[in-house]
């Protein structure tokens, strides 16, 4: 690792490699897997920053958001979340799909949401949950997902926004990062 960029999260310091990707932006590359209080730290800020918004229900994409999704559930006292997989399991035959073509991956992929997801989220005040959001294709996708579903977006919150994000009025976000 020969570059990284360190960002404050919410008085917690942390230093992200700096990460080039197959379109040759690089970035300060964010990943919650397997950091527990990192993981709580974020999930804490965020329960907080959304509580104002009432959700009934939270939604993430797999796979960086299924942990802070999962603690920002338990602290705001919901029982299920919703999963948007990026695989079609067995058990999602009778539930619904939406593309999406993010900056990480560069290349059009399918989000699938279970019926029992569907129905979670019918009729009900969403939260979007992510851990970065940069060109916004995967929180579009995922709003779509929403609607189609039945429920209403009322919030989508992240830990980190990434170069214009940082500027868009309709997210919730802990701390910025630059494309570098």
């Amino acid at each position: 690792m020969d570059k990284i960029y360190t960002v404050d999260i919410c008085g917690r310091i942390e230093d992200l490699p700096v990460l080039p990707l197959p379109s040759g932006i690089n970035i300060a590359f964010f990943n919650l897997h397997g950091n527990v209080e990192l993981t709580e730290h974020c999930a804490k800020h965020i329960a907080e920053r959304i509580k104002k918004y009432s959700p009934d229900v939270l939604i993430t994409a797999e796979s960086k958001g299924l942990q802070l999704t999962h603690c920002v559930a338990r602290d705001m006292g919901h029982k299920l979340y919703a999963v948007a997989r990026k695989n079609k399991k067995l058990y999602m035959q009778d539930g619904i799909e939406v593309e999406a073509k993010t900056i990480t991956t560069g290349e059009v992929q399918k989000l699938y949401l279970s019926a029992h997801d569907v129905e979670l989220i019918k009729g009900k005040r969403v939260a979007i949950i992510d851990d970065v959001i940069s060109t916004g294709a995967a929180n579009a996708a995922l709003e779509r997902m929403v609607e189609i579903a039945g429920g209403n977006t009322v919030c989508r919150a992240f830990v980190l926004a990434e170069g214009s994000a940082k500027d868009r009025k309709d997210v919730e976000y802990l701390a910025s990062i630059p494309l570098l």
